[in-house]
């Protein structure tokens, strides 16, 4: 195998030097025709002016060996054809000597340039590959890690539902049944007791405190995971949410969402929900807008979701910072990231006079994940 590699490199350097000194001749070659057809006009004079630039080219581009052989061919030919007496080799003079020894002279020299130049082209070259290379190699690295980081934020997001999922079980099947039996014993302790009058009222005080607790602990299962959104929808689990939302927050909200609109796949309706609770929860604590808007559009290929306020608006650098890759509240990376998970995008801008947050999902694309998660 070795062996083989060796005779491969060998071949290949021949050729490379052979394709050099065939480059070196055909310059010769043109150079000497052209002052061939130049010789009517020029006769004997400069002999050498217009050989001197296939030596040039030569250096350049062939190295030292083949630049060589085309001074010293163009020479002859020079001496040959167009320096007197025609067709001889002879010199007849000094002057004639020193003109060829200064053309040897500088072509060497230029020989030597042009080998200089042409390796320093070639180390240049030779780091630019490599860099090139290495650039590759660590692009290629950081998709490899950027796709293992997605892969993870998508089980995290996964897990994050399944667990949200399993605690609002528990609270309403375990918690909520303890609160109600609770609710039960304290009634009877009431009845019984309801001739002592400070004892009855502390009963049915810490009956009404259970109540209370119920209802929030109900409230909060829904929340984490509303069971609107399993049995009957997405429509009937946003105007669920809203309507709390507006009770607690005191902030008016309107939404709009088609009739006929019809059911998505669980990871969609899912999606849907949480941006539109992320984007509220934002506007209840950062926007000050006494107002929000939601609209919801189901078009063929995509639903789209618009979330608006009337408030203070995001500051330009934030808004700068979450339209790069430093997206700086965790809520706002998690939907995004959420969002990109199926395919979809999310869009923020925002002025002094409020903030738009657009998500589009393709519905296809859901679908497809769907069936292939199923």
């Amino acid at each position: 195998m070795r062996m083989a590699n060796y005779g491969a490199l060998s071949a290949q350097i021949s050729k490379k030097t052979a394709t050099r000194y065939a480059a070196a001749l055909l310059a010769t070659a043109v150079a000497l025709l052209v002052r061939w057809a130049l010789k009517p006009l020029l006769g004997d004079y400069a002999p050498y002016v217009m050989l001197f630039p296939a030596v040039v080219f030569s250096a350049l581009y062939c190295g030292v060996g083949p630049s060589v052989v085309t001074a010293v061919l163009a020479l002859l030919g020079a001496q040959y054809w167009f320096i007197p007496p025609i067709h001889s080799f002879r010199i007849a003079n000094t002057t004639q000597f020193v003109g060829i020894l200064a053309f040897l002279l500088v072509s060497g020299a230029t020989a030597v340039m042009g080998e200089a130049h042409r390796r320093r082209e070639e180390a240049l070259r030779k780091a630019q590959g490599d860099l090139e290379g290495r650039v590759k190699q660590r692009t290629a690295e950081l998709d490899t890690a950027n796709q293992s980081l997605r892969e993870l934020t998508a089980r995290l997001l996964q897990l994050q539902d399944e667990e949200r999922r399993r605690i609002a079980r528990e609270l309403h099947d375990s918690v909520g049944q303890l609160l109600a039996g609770l609710a039960m014993n304290l009634s009877v302790v009431r009845s019984d007791i309801e001739r002592l009058t400070k004892t009855a009222r502390a009963v049915t005080d810490s009956e009404a405190l259970v109540q209370e607790m119920s209802k929030d602990i109900r409230t909060l299962s829904h929340l984490l995971h509303p069971p609107l959104l399993d049995e009957t929808g997405l429509s009937s689990a946003l105007r669920w949410y809203i309507d709390g939302f507006a009770q607690r927050s005191q902030i008016k909200v309107d939404l709009e969402f088609p009739d006929g609109f019809g059911r998505l796949s669980r990871e969609l309706e899912i999606a849907i929900f949480r941006t539109v609770q992320e984007c509220l929860t934002n506007i209840h604590r950062h926007s000050e807008s006494a107002t929000a808007k939601i609209r919801i559009v189901r078009a063929t290929s995509h639903v789209r979701v618009e979330v608006e306020d009337r408030g203070k608006g995001i500051p330009p650098e934030k808004l700068h910072e979450m339209a790069s890759a430093g997206t700086p509240g965790v809520g706002i990376r998690g939907m995004r990231e959420r969002l990109r998970q199926l395919g979809g995008g999310l869009e923020i801008n925002s002025n002094g006079k409020g903030t738009l947050v657009a998500a589009q999902l393709p519905v296809a694309n859901a679908a497809a994940r769907s069936a292939d998660a199923a």
